[in-house]
């Protein structure tokens, strides 16, 4: 079943144009659309699946996040990636906020907590797939959250982050005004997304792995990521590049175009998008530090 959404999650306007018609290349093969707000440039997957509907497109061991499996070439790459990153995040979340309880949302399997714990973070963490949650759980040792909703605001955190998560959130407006709840008050708000306006994306137009239909439900640009927080008087601090993901992305994308990982192209691609990025920070994924 699909959901059509009559209303822009941004602005609510009415009036929309197509932007891209995409192939899910990772589980379903079927095609979606992006559509652009004709009066604020907000990009979002509409129609998409609903809710209750959007799990089986998550339902591939290439699904990395989810499953922690899956030895090929791009998913052995990409958990090599994944320890430098997670100490990349983890410095990123120590300079800009106090330490003390910190709520990864979209944990995964537990990697980013674990690694936070273990430097005296009190950490929590919401996974709403129950397998990836329970890899985290045994990771971690201590029970996760299942959903954000279950998430009580009695005591706020100093630190909260989504890693490559708002994009996939049905109810977005509901969700960050639960975020902003439960973020102390000189707290710090850490987001990563795709760019759609980055080299990479350019480039690989309906080829490009980080449209990811439709699982990406939202797919923001620099300008729309500002003017969303903005709806809930919610402060950008500073913008922080993801370089690395322009190789990963890039590689996906190759094989999206061609059937094959191409790693020699990719690097080509993944480093002239960062080198055109140094002066428009529209780089393949960025990192939001928000405050209230």
């Amino acid at each position: 079943m699909e959901e059509h959404l009559n209303q822009c999650p941004l602005c609510k306007s009415g009036h929309f144009t197509l932007y891209k018609k995409l192939k899910d290349f990772s589980v379903s093969q079927e095609s979606f659309r992006i559509v652009s707000c004709n009066h604020c440039g907000f990009r979002f997957t509409n129609p998409r699946p609903v809710e209750s509907e959007l799990g089986k497109y998550y339902e591939s061991e290439d699904y990395i996040s989810h499953t922690n499996e899956g030895n090929n070439l791009i998913n052995n790459l990409y958990k090599l990636a994944r320890i430098y990153t997670i100490q990349q995040k983890s410095r990123l979340i120590g300079k800009w906020g106090k330490k003390g309880r910190l709520l990864d949302i979209g944990c995964g399997t537990g990697e980013f907590i674990d690694y936070n714990k273990k430097l005296k973070w009190t950490v929590s963490g919401v996974e709403v797939n129950d397998k990836a949650r329970a890899q985290a759980e045994q990771l971690v040792q201590q029970p996760l959250f299942a959903s954000l909703d279950a998430v009580t605001k009695e005591k706020q955190f100093q630190a909260i982050t989504l890693w490559h998560v708002l994009e996939h959130i049905s109810n977005l407006e509901e969700s960050c005004l639960k975020i902003k709840e439960l973020l102390a008050p000189k707290g710090m708000l850490f987001v990563a997304v795709p760019n759609s306006e980055s080299y990479d994306a350019q480039y690989y137009q309906e080829y490009w792995a980080a449209y990811d239909v439709p699982r990406h439900l939202y797919h923001f640009t620099q300008q729309t990521m500002e003017q969303w927080w903005r709806k809930f008087d919610m402060h950008i601090q500073a913008v922080v590049p993801m370089k690395l993901d322009a190789y990963y992305v890039s590689m996906l994308s190759e094989k999206h175009k061609t059937g094959k990982p191409n790693m020699a192209k990719a690097s080509l691609v993944g480093l002239r998008s960062n080198l055109k990025a140094r002066t428009s920070n529209n780089y393949s994924s960025l990192i939001y530090i928000i405050s209230k």
